[in-house]
């Protein structure tokens, strides 16, 4: 396991989450949801796009935010938001950072947005006049790009290789 955590606040369209349970099996990040949720954990959409990678990642669910806080004091919590301050790709991951996200209508809360550094606050690049990119989309993008920084760690990398070079 990479160590990353992949924090998702009041997630509410359930196939996102499901597609980010398979990306995080496949990354080997924890996920880890912060209520509400705008779906049951048994929801038929959630089960149908996450497949049969629910039991190969871990999923932990908090009451609030700060619940999950508490439970890893010593973590680097990264936010994501679209006004961010540095470029996702710009960050120096590790694997005991966390990367926090909002819904996907509202993104995160100002209340949450308030606990971060300047520093602290990521982004996306998109064309200007864009609001958004879908959750499950970022989620991938940032995760991606964290464990690229750490060699892709829990794989082969004579695997890897054959497949890049």
């Amino acid at each position: 396991m990479n160590g990353i955590h992949v924090v998702l606040c009041s997630p509410r369209i359930p196939q996102n989450t499901g597609n980010i349970i398979r990306l995080c099996a496949n990354t080997g990040a924890e996920l880890h949801l912060v209520h509400p949720l705008g779906f049951d954990m048994g929801s038929s959409n959630l089960k149908r796009a996450a497949l049969d990678y629910t039991d190969l990642t871990t999923i932990c669910e908090y009451a609030a935010f700060s619940d999950y806080k508490q439970k890893f004091p010593d973590r680097r919590l990264l936010a994501t938001i679209s006004s961010g301050n540095a470029l996702y790709s710009s960050i120096e991951y590790t694997t005991n950072d966390s990367i926090i996200f909002g819904s996907e209508d509202t993104g995160l809360s100002a209340e949450i947005v308030s606990l971060f550094k300047e520093d602290e606050l990521i982004k996306i690049p998109m064309q200007p006049s864009n609001r958004s990119i879908n959750l499950s989309n970022a989620v991938a993008i940032v995760t991606y790009e964290a464990w690229r920084q750490s060699n892709f760690i829990g794989t082969d990398s004579n695997d890897i290789t054959k497949h890049f070079s």
